[in-house]
């Protein structure tokens, strides 16, 4: 039974909800809105007589949102987010262009993805690239992506997984500490500075484990939590990292890092290019799940397996 449309509230009535709501003020709602107190208010009693429940409850000059009001606000959120996309995309491709959006991780993105990108859009001028930073998975959609970069297994609900590559990762430093501390065999790393990825708290441990050299505790040293700050911590010499090659590929052309010990480690996640169920026949999708499998079967990079 499909839903009377004289049921769905007018957009901008959702809008004055969740602007009274973020502020806990109608008086701030109407001015960020660009309306009169009394007109939030309006809507804001439309809306309550339309549903048949209390939003928001008046507590001295301020609103404060009934337990319904806080029950109904993720969905008015979320509805207005989709509507602005939908907007947003339509613009975009008033050109006659496709528009293709993609969720991907941030260090991916900006390391490997972007540097590439030109390429991408060289050999489809009829394709616009929306990229947003994600490093969970997430309902695909929810969001409206095409196509989402996981770093993981090929597990993502309601969406197709296909393998892209595994990470060689390796430890470097910078010349300066490789100065200071000389390596030539895995005991050598054993007592110096190590970084850690907090979000990869194994990593040391495994690399020393796969390098028969399991006794050794590796747990000491700094931890961050993104790869471009352990990055950035391993150019200025604060100790050795464990890095996957494809992230600092600049880094060692630019002699910024150095391997300080060709002993390399695959993990046992690997990379994967998922799409939601029902898009992979979208053109743009196809365009771009092809360009990208070539470019990563062309990086010494990254390991094909």
């Amino acid at each position: 039974m499909n839903l009377s449309r004289a049921l769905i509230p007018d957009l901008s009535v959702l809008q004055a909800f969740e602007c009274a709501a973020r502020h806990g003020s109608f008086t701030q709602a109407a001015a960020e809105l660009n309306l009169t107190q009394s007109a939030v208010s309006r809507q804001i009693r439309a809306l309550e007589s339309q549903l048949g429940v209390v939003l928001f409850e008046r507590v001295r000059r301020h609103v404060v949102l009934s337990a319904t009001g806080r029950a109904l606000l993720p969905s008015v959120m979320k509805l207005l987010a989709q509507s602005e996309e939908l907007v947003q995309r339509a613009m975009a491709s008033c050109d006659g262009r496709s528009v293709l959006s993609l969720a991907t991780l941030p260090t991916f993105a900006s390391r490997w993805l972007l540097p590439r990108l030109p390429d991408f859009t060289a050999r489809h001028p009829d394709i616009v690239v929306n990229i947003a930073s994600r490093s969970e998975p997430f309902d695909l959609s929810d969001r409206d992506f095409d196509l989402a970069i996981h770093y993981g297994q090929p597990v993502w609900a309601h969406a197709h997984c296909t393998y892209l590559c595994s990470e060689i990762i390796l430890p470097v430093a910078s010349p300066a500490l490789l100065e200071r501390h000389r390596v030539t065999t895995v005991e050598d790393l054993a007592g110096a500075p190590l970084l850690h990825l907090a979000t990869r708290p194994q990593q040391w441990p495994d690399w020393f484990a796969q390098h028969d050299a399991p006794d050794v505790i590796a747990y000491h040293g700094h931890r961050f939590d993104q790869f471009n700050m352990i990055i950035e911590a391993a150019c200025i010499g604060l100790g050795f990292a464990l890095l996957p090659k494809y992230l600092i590929e600049s880094d060692l052309a630019a002699g910024r890092l150095q391997v300080a010990l060709d002993r390399s480690m695959t993990t046992e996640n690997n990379y994967y290019l998922v799409s939601p169920e029902g898009k992979t026949d979208y053109g743009a999708v196809k365009a771009f799940e092809t360009w990208i499998l070539s470019r990563v079967s062309s990086s010494p990079a990254l390991d094909q397996r």
